[in-house]
């Protein structure tokens, strides 16, 4: 089994920063990407930032330059600091983590149960 729990999330007001957790834990052999989304409501899911194992970062477009995505690969965590946040920003936050299981050969996406963000004006 492996399960992804995030942390963090919460109500904050304009402006503001916020930082989003996420540990893997389980029978792990390798995590390979990391990422971040959200989903507000009545709208798709949307990536936020995602990092490699290497850690080389992508961004949404609505995000760069106010948010910033790092890992710790020894904690099997990845962490989504978020500045400067805009009511635009509230939405449900999820993470993924592609991970090869133990005695496993490939990888499988695994998904977090989401934190809310709330940004209030």
């Amino acid at each position: 089994q492996v399960h992804l729990v995030e942390s963090g999330g919460g109500l904050v007001q304009v402006g503001g920063s916020l930082r989003l957790s996420c540990v893997a834990s389980g029978s792990i052999f390798s995590i390979r990407g990391m990422g971040w989304y959200r989903q507000a409501p009545g709208k798709q899911r949307e990536l936020v930032a995602d990092i490699t194992s290497g850690g080389t970062s992508n961004y949404a477009d609505s995000v760069k330059g106010r948010f910033t995505i790092s890992r710790d690969n020894a904690k099997n965590t990845v962490y989504l600091q978020m500045n400067s946040l805009e009511p635009e920003d509230t939405a449900v936050y999820y993470c993924n983590a592609d991970i090869v299981r133990q005695y496993s050969y490939w990888g499988t996406l695994y998904w977090g149960q989401g934190t809310q963000v709330t940004v209030s004006s």
